[in-house]
């Protein structure tokens, strides 16, 4: 399978990338700077410089692929809308080189209409209201475009990310995260997982700890 990664230098695309690579996928991994990706060197590892906020060098990143995953993340430095931005820009590559899968990462924060959450769950939106308002929002809207796509899409919800080799193992679907943190390259293994699976289409998992 050919993948294309956005997000790919960040804490959660290296693992995600190197993964990927591991399990035989050829990888395209999309950069600011490829320098940031020293270290992946691999005959089946192709780096495609540009910017998705402004969608430079996106279409020459999807081009060919068979499934898209964005692991952007927003940053203190970056712009507001990253994600809805850079997203759409995604979306319309893909449309434009006839490209179906998309699978994207965002926090548990955003939620389905008319889910059920709990109290702990409650509590945390409440929290990311005041303290990452402008972050939650940016997802919301990015997952609201995506849902309104044509893709074969899947939203991967998240709850803390933290670094590390994690457990080997996760639970995904529709489980109680709570205040709780997964090690992103558990939640690597569970993107991958549902690409070569080809699940969850049209459905937005949450992925914790095992």
């Amino acid at each position: 399978m050919q993948l294309a990664v956005f997000g790919a230098t960040g804490r959660t695309g290296r693992p995600l990338v190197a993964q990927a690579l591991d399990r035989g996928h050829d990888v395209v991994a999309f950069a600011r700077d490829p320098s940031d990706l020293a270290g992946l060197d691999h005959a089946s590892l192709t780096v495609v410089e540009g910017d998705a906020y402004t969608g430079v060098g996106v279409a020459d990143a999807v081009a060919g692929a068979d499934a898209v995953v964005s692991v952007l993340g927003q940053t203190s430095a970056g712009p507001d809308d990253l994600l809805t931005v850079a997203g759409d820009h995604v979306l319309d590559a893909m449309n434009g080189a006839g490209v179906d899968r998309f699978v994207t990462l965002v926090g548990a924060g955003v939620r389905e209409d008319d889910e059920s959450v709990s109290l702990t769950g409650k509590a945390m939106g409440t929290l990311l209201k005041l303290l990452a308002k402008e972050v939650l929002e940016d997802a919301e809207a990015h997952v609201e475009h995506v849902r309104a796509s044509d893709v074969d899409w899947t939203v991967v919800r998240a709850p803390r990310l933290v670094d590390g080799d994690g457990a080997g193992d996760y639970r995904a679907g529709d489980i109680a995260l709570g205040f709780g943190s997964v090690a992103r390259a558990d939640v690597a293994r569970f993107i991958l997982d549902l690409l070569e699976d080809d699940a969850y289409v049209g459905e937005m998992p949450k992925v914790g700890p095992a």
